[in-house]
């Protein structure tokens, strides 16, 4: 029996639950590495993946929902829709050959195949210079848990055939920190394929392998390192652990910090989240009382707390994606006058990754995942080469069929 290798287990703690999820995340990472170096997959790693599918099925449901110790006899309720469903995805699409999977995803998605091939009508004849996307929700189906949201086999495979292949520059930008959790834990891309760029691309990843941080004042990096230990020593109370544990939980990224006060699933009550709020609110006005150093964005799931940047326009403003954009350009010397680019994401809060391409070239196309029609339009305003997509899988299969080359 391999080290690598899961077994069927009874999954009935918080703690068993993220370890089982860690070991998948090796487990499909070795995978992954055998599918592109044209290695056999082991019949025992695939035994592996259908253990750990039962392992969580047998969690009992209550009301959709399944309840995990955190410790004693408190409890958290979780959803492991993502979880479960990507593990099936994944083992079909290890049992059969590619165009079964994408007839499996058909029967997944209502219009997949015509939202498919949309998607390569309007990119086939395109090699990209940079291709920039969100995470969680564009290139990755949503999870109530950042930690145990593990890339899937599939979504990998497809990701880094377009990556290599069909881009020069592949950079999946994300608010999530490096690691901690972070995306590094839960991506299982081949090494050196894609460039992770996290904490809003304040801190990121090179194709060599090479980490580079965008440099913070002292002064406010010790006002955050205030504001991280508080949050820590809070989250320990039997009170606000439960915070830690659901959605985001609680990341300490480069130049900002997130804790969740709800998840997807709506597992905490809305009065408790919201008084969570207001104390949040409450000790960062402690620390910053002027104003000056943070800005709290709060998502209605998560609270950012971001430090500030001085903007000659603006004055103080918090680091968006239209700043990452600059950095990263700048740092991995990236010409953006020149396209085509490709940008993707999936919230207003990608809209100035988007307008940060159009200022330099009309050359940007862009995919979007959602079903909002007031953001549609409003990305197909700022670039007209917009392509909509209400799912995750339908971009990321259109990437990986924009390709067929070997590696």
């Amino acid at each position: 029996m391999k080290n690598d290798t899961i077994i069927l287990q009874k999954i009935s703690t918080l703690r068993q639950f993220y370890d089982l999820m860690a070991k998948t995340r090796d487990l499909r990472s070795q995978i992954v590495k055998n599918i592109f170096n044209k290695k056999p997959i082991d019949s025992v790693f695939l035994d592996s993946l259908v253990n750990a599918h039962t392992s969580l099925e047998n969690i009992p449901v209550k009301q959709g929902k399944r309840n995990l110790v955190i410790r004693g006899s408190k409890g958290v309720e979780v959803d492991l829709t993502y979880e479960i469903t990507e593990l099936e995805k994944d083992i079909f699409y290890l049992e059969n050959d590619e165009q079964s999977f994408l007839k499996y995803m058909e029967k997944l998605h209502i219009d997949f195949r015509r939202h498919v091939d949309n998607g390569l009508a309007a990119l086939q004849s395109l090699k990209f210079n940079c291709f920039m996307t969100d995470r969680d929700g564009t290139i990755n189906n949503y999870c109530g848990r950042y930690r145990s949201s593990v890339q899937s086999i599939y979504n990998s495979v497809f990701l880094t055939r377009f990556a290599k292949n069909m881009a020069q520059y592949p950079i999946v930008l994300t608010s999530a920190p490096l690691e901690g959790p972070g995306i590094v834990d839960v991506s299982i891309n081949l090494e050196k394929s894609i460039i992770y760029a996290a904490s809003k691309g304040r801190e990121f990843i090179d194709l060599t392998g090479k980490r580079r941080y965008c440099a913070i004042d002292k002064k406010k990096q010790i006002i955050l390192d205030n504001l991280n230990q508080r949050l820590s020593c809070m989250i320990k109370e039997p009170a606000f652990e439960k915070f830690s544990l659901i959605g985001s939980g609680l990341q300490f990224k480069f130049g900002q910090t997130t804790i969740a006060r709800q998840d997807i699933s709506g597992s905490i009550p809305e009065d408790e989240s919201d008084a969570f709020l207001k104390i949040i609110n409450e000790i960062v006005f402690e620390l910053d009382p002027e104003n000056k150093d943070f800005i709290i964005v709060d998502t209605g799931l998560d609270i950012e707390i971001i430090l500030t940047i001085q903007d000659d326009q603006f004055g103080f403003k918090d680091f968006d994606k239209s700043d990452a954009v600059k950095f990263l350009a700048a740092q991995l010397q990236i010409d953006l006058s020149k396209g085509p680019h490709l940008v993707c994401g999936d919230t207003f809060s990608d809209i100035p990754m988007i307008e940060a391409f159009m200022n330099e070239t009309g050359n940007t196309w862009s995919v979007f995942v959602t079903r909002d029609n007031d953001l549609a339009q409003r990305v197909k305003h700022i670039c007209p080469n917009s392509v909509i997509v209400p799912e995750p899988d339908m971009l990321v299969t259109i990437l990986g069929l924009l390709t067929t080359k070997e590696i």
